[in-house]
């Protein structure tokens, strides 16, 4: 299982690449080996402003339905349209082709509150 050195992550199980004032979101490896076969992605939120914790979207696999979480307060800005057609990306390719989404932080210092990798890998146990 990978979890890149580089990447902050959250407790529920999504990744984050921080670009300037932007990041890229996606779930990790760990969760998309729990999910299964991820079949659908819904992501209604682009150009919405959300708050930390506000779910900015859902994942359906062949065993459940997730929500996903905003890991800070921002706007969508970008949705990673090839999951339309291929949501599979998610578990192929989950910190490259299957990010999911790219905001623009209201509040940096937020990023502080995420966990590293080590973290992260004790986390997942």
């Amino acid at each position: 299982m990978s979890v890149p050195a580089e990447l902050k992550y959250t407790a529920e199980h999504e990744w984050i690449r921080v670009e300037g004032d932007e990041i890229v979101v996606g779930v990790t490896d760990f969760a998309q080996g729990e999910l299964g076969d991820v079949v659908f992605v819904e992501i209604e939120t682009v150009g919405e402003a959300l708050s930390k914790g506000d779910t900015f979207g859902t994942i359906e696999a062949v065993k459940t339905v997730s929500d996903l979480y905003m890991p800070v307060d921002g706007e969508v800005i970008e949705v990673n349209t090839a999951l339309e057609d291929t949501p599979e990306l998610i578990n192929s390719e989950p910190f490259d082709d299957g990010w999911m989404i790219r905001i623009k932080m209201a509040d940096p210092s937020q990023l502080d509150d995420l966990i590293s990798a080590n973290e992260y890998n004790n986390l997942i146990g």
